[in-house]
């Protein structure tokens, strides 16, 4: 688990004796803080509201909804609610789709995300059930809710760009040869994303 700056750092210290180049990162950008979300219904909820929008909007649509609905917007009461209710909180027609997709899986039993299966492609697969939630939501999920340290976001733009830059690839690496290439930073590719992640940023900003 990488929920906390010592288990994370662990496995960056790990990861950076498999792979020079993450070495280099810790040397040159420190390491980067734990991100950590609670992990359940409201985290993954805030995940769909936030898709596609700033994250002030975000922030605002969450706020209208909480206060509609309730602390945390109880999936019951969320259902309850007319589609003009949801509408008017800022939630577009897709969206209360993929936000009432969610809260019946959840009200019904069918996803239980307290008890999510512990392989890691078994509990992308309960997660992608979820209309609006696919892979790379799934993979992030796991990996800042539930602390889970072998996930491996490769379809992810940045994690693309930055690996083919830390290891002197021409271009950019495509998914496939970009998860190829994790397969020797088992059972640390969390690490590997994270650190990819504050480089990128680093080398962005």
């Amino acid at each position: 688990m990488i929920h906390d700056a010592h288990h994370l750092n662990a496995s960056i210290d790990a990861l950076a004796d498999l792979a020079t180049p993450f070495a280099g990162v810790v040397a040159r950008a420190g390491y980067p803080a734990p991100r950590v979300q609670p992990a359940g219904y409201r985290t993954l909820l805030r995940t769909i509201v936030g898709q596609q929008v700033s994250v002030k909007a975000a922030a605002a649509v969450w706020g209208k909804l909480e206060a509609m609905v309730g602390e945390g917007c109880p999936p019951e009461v969320l259902l309850a609610r007319s589609f003009d209710d949801l509408r008017a909180c800022g939630l577009s027609r897709q969206k209360q789709g993929y936000a009432r997709s969610l809260a019946e899986l959840v009200v019904s039993g069918t996803l239980d995300l307290h008890a999510l299966p512990v392989d890691d492609e078994e509990a992308i697969a309960q997660l992608i059930q979820v209309k609006g939630i696919g892979r790379w939501s799934a993979e992030i999920y796991l990996m800042f809710a539930e602390g889970r340290a072998d996930i491996w976001p490769a379809g992810d733009l940045a994690v693309q760009i930055e690996i083919g830059r830390l290891f002197g690839l021409p271009e950019r690496p495509s998914e496939r040869a970009v998860r190829a290439m994790a397969e020797a930073w088992r059972p640390h590719r969390s690490a590997a994303a994270i650190l990819a992640w504050h480089h990128y940023n680093i080398t962005v900003l």
